[in-house]
């Protein structure tokens, strides 16, 4: 060798000199240096943070409502471990066999692309590596000759600077898929409508290929060329092996189809209040059932198409046992405006019309102040220059407390809560979760029962779960790592009473015997309406769930005709009717060992047991929480004031009451009566009124006083009279009406509704239009009253 090529062995001892050396080695340091100094004056435009859209997504991952960067961009988190395998094998077996081995860039798949250039004068395939397109995403360039070597550079830079995981993990984010959709996670949602977790490999093809021309290839725009694009990365998946002739044939027939490009938008609301409290979140996850959220919203836009303009709704459903919320509607429609739909009415405060009531009952059953059926009286009344009246105008009469909370009725309600407080109760309520706002400057009164405050719908479900939880109220949680509260608002025993009073009352038009219900959970329900019809409720309880609608107008408008029962009871139930069920939600549970049932008898409201026979005008089954039975309530005024149990003299011979100071009657017998509440006598039958009467005063006893209501009379009015319209007259005949016999305010009611208050002996004009038999009854504030009855013909 050395004779036949002694050119080439100067030449290698010219190369191994030492000055030779010296060059090389200065010529790579400088070389280096200079590098080093590029990258340190111009470093790859590497992102400060992921900048991924926030993506609010359900419990399953499902995203709900994803909120562009700042760019407007579509962005959702994505990496190697959460994307699909069949897409990873997809995509590097189609672009980049060499990824995890070359340096960023690939020359011999570079040479390649430019002799097929060359021969077929047009780009047959192309050379850029991953690790290339990263770096053109990152710092787009032109396509010039000098655009090229930028890229090139950029490439190298970039696999100086990170992982080949991280490059990858980039590339997924970040690729671009047509318009503002940007990876691999947000397209497979965008067009599929499915995580590119789940990805088939006819899918995966398909994205895999889409950012070579997301614009040519869009699916839902050139379904036809996205097609044969995918079938190109599949034919080729074939030849290399990756995937099996079998897999890639099953592969080809599936269709390209991708819906519209449309971003996610369920739970709106709360997605947009998550994203406030956490703006730099890249991934919320929520406690929401996307199948059920979707339903529901579907299900409250029919229900409530139909309702006058600018009616909204609001919808929250709550696991009892997680406290976490399972759907969660803010108003009907996100955006429409004509309907404020931008207004979130979960969080909204608003008058909670009659559904504070349950906890009302439960706390005067803690107090001992009630059993489930102590006697109540449902008739006008004044406290302190308060009256209530009913949502219907009419009066009951002597009920019972478990049906005066069925009905809702509101002058009970009242006085349950004149006796526990408003103050202490309010108090009691916050405590539990339901914070109450009241104007500036305003303290709680007696209107709170009646929905003369505001309360928020998320605070009244959560408090409402206490009735299906032990008398445990917990907030609603809205993602998993929001802290688990829970408070007490009643005692066990007391919650079972109330939620046992609210199941047993019948679903609107499911009359007892009429529809078999077995098999649907027992609900324990309540509805409310706010004064002037501007709020309409209904609250559900279940086993499992916890369920609140609103209904109503967000700028507070009336929406008239539309309460609680009719608007927001309905949906309420369609709502729990379509929960998922579990065995036994339907079973009656075990009353905890505080809650005893007893007979009782009214009207001393005591146990059967303790009540002679003479003295139970009414008996029924009661449930009693610790064995306390307390009697009825006291008259309230105290001019009124006299004992339920009356206790007196009469003669042993004729039977007439003597007084004490009653002298000439030596034979004398000790007898007691049970006496009403003066107000509920308008409601007695003539045999209890007979009952409660005591016996006449002997003629030569001096008065006892005990004799004390005076003798109401109606005056323009006979009893059993008939009354026709007068010839030609426009009206109904037309009466003038007064009170005789007290100087106290008159209420007056029609058919037992309220028509009208008089004071003493004024008069009041009524025009009495329906035809038919009627009853007018006069009831005066220190217990008289009259009563006629009387028809009208046209």
């Amino acid at each position: 060798m050395n004779t036949r090529f002694p050119r080439l062995k100067q030449l290698g001892k010219r190369l191994c000199s030492p000055r030779t050396l010296r060059l090389l080695r200065w010529g790579t340091a400088t070389l280096l240096a200079l590098l080093l100094v590029l990258d340190l004056a111009f470093p790859p435009p590497l992102p400060r943070s992921r900048e991924t859209s926030t993506l609010v997504v359900a419990a399953d991952g499902t995203p709900l409502r994803a909120f562009a960067d700042a760019e407007g961009v579509w962005r959702y988190p994505a990496d190697a471990k959460t994307v699909s395998p069949l897409y990873l094998q997809a995509l590097l077996t189609y672009e980049d066999r060499w990824f995890w081995r070359h340096p960023g860039i690939n020359p011999w798949a570079l040479l390649r692309a430019a002799r097929q250039m060359v021969l077929e004068r047009r780009i047959v395939s192309g050379g850029s590596t991953l690790t290339m397109q990263v770096a053109r995403i990152l710092d787009p360039h032109t396509r010039t000759p000098w655009g090229k070597l930028k890229q090139l550079l950029r490439a190298v830079q970039l696999e100086v600077h990170l992982s080949k995981a991280e490059i990858l993990d980039l590339y997924l984010e970040r690729a671009p898929y047509g318009g503002t959709i940007e990876g691999v996670e947000a397209a497979s949602w965008a067009y599929l409508g499915k995580s590119a977790a789940h990805l088939s490999q006819a899918e995966a093809a398909l994205l895999a290929v889409l950012p070579q021309s997301p614009s040519r290839l869009r699916p839902d725009r050139h379904p036809e060329a996205a097609r044969r694009a995918r079938d190109k990365v599949l034919a080729r998946m074939a030849e290399l092996g990756a995937w099996s002739a079998d897999e890639v044939a099953d592969a080809r027939i599936e269709p390209v189809v991708a819906r519209s490009l449309k971003q996610p938008l369920y739970a709106a609301l709360l997605a947009q209040r998550l994203h406030a409290a956490q703006p730099r979140a890249a991934h919320i996850q929520t406690t929401l059932d996307a199948g059920l959220q979707r339903t529901l919203e579907e299900r409250v836009a029919a229900y409530f198409s139909q309702l006058p303009e600018r009616t909204s709704a609001a919808l929250l459903v709550m696991d009892n046992t997680t406290l976490e919320a399972r759907a969660y509607v803010g108003s009907v429609a996100f955006g429409d405006k004509a309907r404020l739909g931008h207004v979130d009415m979960v969080q909204a405060w608003r008058s909670p019309g009659s559904t504070l009531k349950p906890f009302l009952y439960g706390m005067a059953l803690d107090d001992g102040l009630i059993h489930s059926e102590s006697l109540l009286v449902d008739a006008p009344q004044s406290f302190g220059g308060y009256r209530p009246g009913n949502f219907d105008a009419a009066f009951n009469g002597p009920i019972g407390a478990a049906s005066a909370l069925r009905l809702s009725l509101n002058v009970p309600s009242v006085d349950l809560l004149d006796r526990v407080g408003p103050a202490r109760f309010t108090a009691r309520l916050a405590n539990g979760g339901v914070t109450l706002r009241f104007p500036h400057g305003a303290k709680p009164n007696l209107a709170v029962i009646l929905g003369g405050t505001g309360a928020q719908l998320e605070g009244l479900v959560g408090a409402f779960s206490a009735f299906n939880r032990g008398g445990i109220a917990g907030r609603v949680r809205y993602t998993p790592d929001d802290p688990r509260l829970e408070r007490r608002m009643m005692s066990e025993g007391a919650a079972w009473i109330v939620r046992d009073i609210l199941e047993s009352n019948p679903r609107p038009g499911y009359g007892v015997g009429t529809f078999d219900t077995g098999g649907r959970p027992r609900v324990a329900w309540k509805t409310g309406t706010s004064f002037g019809y501007r709020d309409a409720w209904a609250i559900g309880g279940t086993r499992q769930y916890t369920v609140g609608v609103w209904v109503g107008r967000p700028d507070g408008t009336p929406l008239p005709g539309q309460y609680g029962a009719v608007t927001a009871l309905p949906l309420m139930f369609e709502v729990i009717d379509s929960l998922p069920r579990q065995p036994g939600d339907n079973a009656t549970r075990t009353a905890p060992a505080s809650v005893t049932e007893m007979d009782i008898c009214w009207p001393l409201g005591i146990a059967a047991e303790q009540t002679p026979p003479s003295m139970c005008h009414r008996r029924f089954p009661a449930m009693v929480l610790d064995g306390v039975v307390p009697p009825t309530f006291a008259e309230r005024d105290a001019r009124l004031w006299q004992s339920g149990r009356l206790r007196f003299e009469v003669d042993a011979v004729t039977g007439q009451r003597v007084s004490v100071d009653c002298n000439g009657h030596p034979a004398r017998e000790q007898r007691e009566i049970a006496r009403w509440p003066a107000l509920a006598s308008p409601w007695l039958s003539a045999a209890q009124r007979q009952a409660q009467q005591l016996p006449v005063l002997a003629a030569d006893c001096p008065d006892d006083g005990r004799q004390s209501r005076g003798v109401l009379h109606i005056d323009g009015l006979n009893d059993q009279s008939t009354l026709a319209r007068p010839p030609g007259a426009t009206h109904g005949p037309r009466l003038q009406l007064r009170a005789l016999g007290s100087d106290a305010t008159v209420q007056w009611l029609l058919d037992g509704r309220w028509i009208a208050q008089t004071q003493g002996a004024r008069v009041f004009m009524r025009d009495f239009e329906d035809a038919g038999e009627h009853t007018l009854t006069a009831l005066s504030d220190d217990g008289s009253w009259a009563r006629v009855r009387f028809r009208v013909v046209h």
